[in-house]
C-alpha cells in the first residue's frame, strides 16, 4: 500500500473507523478521507457513487453501519438491518464501479451460528441458525460478506472480508442503554459511583463469554490484512482475551472504583453462550495484539473521563 494513495474509510466517525484513521495517519498516509470528513451520505446511492466517481480512492476500509447491544437489536432490529444493507450495497457497488484496488469489509462475529464450535473458525460461517437476539443485524453483515465474494467471483475484485472480535476503546458509544457491554458498563458504574448507588443491575446471568479486542489493536490488524492478505476467504480479526460477562463486570468495577454490588438479572437474555474467534490464520500471517484487556479497559476509562463523559453532562458518543 502506497502512503500517498487516497484511502477512503467508510464509517470514519465510528469506533473502529476512527481507530483506522488514526492508524493510517501514524503510518504516514497523507490522503485519508471518509464519509464524515467528506460529507458523503452512505445511505444515498447517488452521493456515494458521485464521491467514488470523482475522487477514485485506491483503497477502502468499510467500517460503516449502525450497531448496538442486545436491547438495540431487540427493539430496533429492522432499522439496524436496513441501515447496514443500504450502506453495504452502496459502498461495495461504487467501489467496484470506481475500480478500487483493495477493499476490506468488516463483517461481525455476530455472523457466526449461535451454536457453532468454539472458538469460531471461518469455516463455520453459514452452517447454522444465528443468535436470535442479533439476527437482523447479523443477516445484513452476512449479506455484505456474500456481496464481497460475489464481486470477486464475477469480476475479480479484491474485496477482502475481516471478522473482528468485539472492539472497545476511545470514541466508543457510552450510552448506558444502547451501547455495547464495555462502554455501557463503564458509563453505568461511573455514574453509580458518583451517585453513591448501592448496586448496578446487569442483564443476564453473567455466564456468557465474549472475546474483546482493543480498537487500536483491531485497526492495526485491519491494515495488516489489507496489505498482506492474498486469499479472498474471510479471516477472523481476533487474538484478544475471552472472559465471562461476570468477570468483565468485576474488572470494570475495579477500573471505575465503584464500591456497590453487581446484580445479575437472570430473566434478561445472555445472547450467545460463547463468542470467541479462532484467529490462527491471522496469527500465522505474523500479527499479534499488543494491548491486554486490563490495559485497554483502563485506557478506555481514562478517555471517557478526559472527554467529559464523567461530568454529569449526559453526553453519549456519536
Amino acid at each position: 500500500m502506497e502512503p500517498g494513495a487516497l484511502v477512503f474509510v467508510a464509517g470514519d466517525h465510528t469506533l473502529i473507523g476512527s481507530a483506522v484513521v488514526r492508524a493510517l495517519e501514524v503510518r504516514g498516509f497523507t490522503r485519508v478521507d471518509g464519509d464524515g470528513r467528506s460529507g458523503v451520505d452512505l445511505r444515498d446511492p447517488s452521493s456515494v457513487a458521485q464521491y467514488f466517481r470523482d475522487r477514485r480512492p485506491r483503497y477502502v476500509i468499510h467500517a460503516a453501519g449502525r450497531t448496538g447491544g442486545i436491547e438495540a437489536n431487540r427493539t430496533q432490529g429492522a432499522d439496524l438491518m436496513l441501515d447496514n444493507l443500504l450502506v453495504n450495497t452502496h459502498v461495495l457497488r461504487s467501489a467496484h464501479d470506481a475500480g478500487v484496488e483493495k477493499l476490506l469489509y468488516l463483517a461481525s462475529s455476530c455472523s457466526y451460528p449461535r451454536l457453532c464450535p468454539q472458538p469460531m473458525t471461518e469455516d463455520s460461517l453459514f452452517t447454522g441458525p444465528l443468535e436470535p437476539t442479533n439476527e437482523p443485524y447479523a443477516l445484513a453483515k452476512l449479506a455484505g460478506l456474500g456481496l464481497c465474494q460475489a464481486y470477486h467471483r464475477q469480476y475479480g475484485d479484491r474485496f477482502f472480508v475481516g471478522i473482528p472480535a468485539n472492539a472497545y476503546g476511545p470514541e466508543d458509544d457510552f450510552d448506558p442503554e444502547a451501547g455495547h457491554v464495555i462502554p455501557a458498563l463503564i458509563r453505568r458504574m461511573h455514574e453509580a459511583k458518583v451517585q453513591n448507588a448501592a448496586e448496578v443491575v446487569i442483564w443476564g446471568t453473567g455466564s456468557a463469554r465474549r472475546e474483546f479486542m482493543d480498537v487500536d489493536d483491531l485497526a492495526s490488524a485491519c491494515l495488516f490484512v489489507l496489505e498482506k492478505r492474498q486469499d479472498i476467504m474471510p479471516i477472523n480479526l481476533g487474538g484478544g482475551e475471552d472472559v465471562s460477562i461476570r468477570d468483565l463486570a468485576v474488572r470494570i468495577q475495579q477500573v471505575t472504583k465503584f464500591e456497590g454490588r453487581l446484580v445479575f438479572d437472570a430473566e434478561k437474555p445472555d445472547g450467545m453462550p460463547l463468542k470467541a474467534l479462532d484467529s490462527r490464520r491471522l496469527k500465522a500471517m505474523g500479527w499479534r495484539p499488543s494491548v491486554s484487556l486490563d490495559q485497554g479497559l483502563m485506557k478506555t476509562y481514562h478517555w471517557f473521563l478526559e472527554h467529559g463523559y464523567g461530568q454529569g453532562t449526559g453526553r453519549t458518543a456519536a
